[in-house]
């Protein structure tokens, strides 16, 4: 059974509360535990938090990543193996991402991709350090986020910034019950 994120009422304005996601789906993800429902997606997106982007119509801004609301301290895992990156190398996030975002490498037969998880707290896992797939590499938080506890899931190719990430949906490997 689904463990709802609590939320006042649909017509609350604090944007908080607010989806900017029409996708009312529950996922499971070898990234987090228990299912949960994407707030915000990848693209283009009405969403207050971001800028007006030229790739999108009107007013949109452009989120990088997907939001997936959670309750604060769902347990985070490696949905792959990998190596945790030094948080001041090439492509570093920036304060948006919390007070302890990190970056995982993993390499597949396309190339090598940097996983980007922000909002984390209690972060168990240090630079250069090898993760393996299941193993707890944090907990959800609202860290640097004006919306709520949350993961933030971003993928970049490997060493760039926020301007080259890439859709993570095929990294979160999203199943719907």
């Amino acid at each position: 059974m689904p463990v709802p994120v609590p939320v006042p009422s649909e017509s609350d304005p604090d944007p908080r509360w607010q989806f900017f996601s029409k996708d009312k789906h529950w996922y499971r993800s070898p990234w987090f535990a228990g299912q949960h429902q994407i707030m915000i997606g990848f693209g283009c997106n009405d969403s207050p938090w971001y800028a007006p982007d030229a790739r999108c119509p009107g007013s949109d801004g452009f989120h990088h990543g997907i939001d997936i609301a959670m309750p604060c301290g769902t347990p985070l895992r490696a949905g792959g193996a990998g190596v945790v990156l030094a948080p001041d190398g090439p492509g570093a996030p920036g304060a948006a991402y919390g007070t302890e975002p990190f970056r995982i490498r993993v390499s597949e037969a396309s190339g090598s991709y940097d996983v980007l998880i922000a909002h984390a707290d209690q972060v168990m896992v240090k630079s250069g350090e090898k993760v393996r797939r299941r193993q707890r590499l944090a907990q959800a938080s609202d860290s640097g986020a004006p919306d709520g506890c949350h993961l933030h899931f971003e993928v970049r190719p490997a060493g760039r910034g926020v301007d080259a990430a890439v859709d993570p949906s095929p990294w979160l490997q999203l199943t719907s019950d």
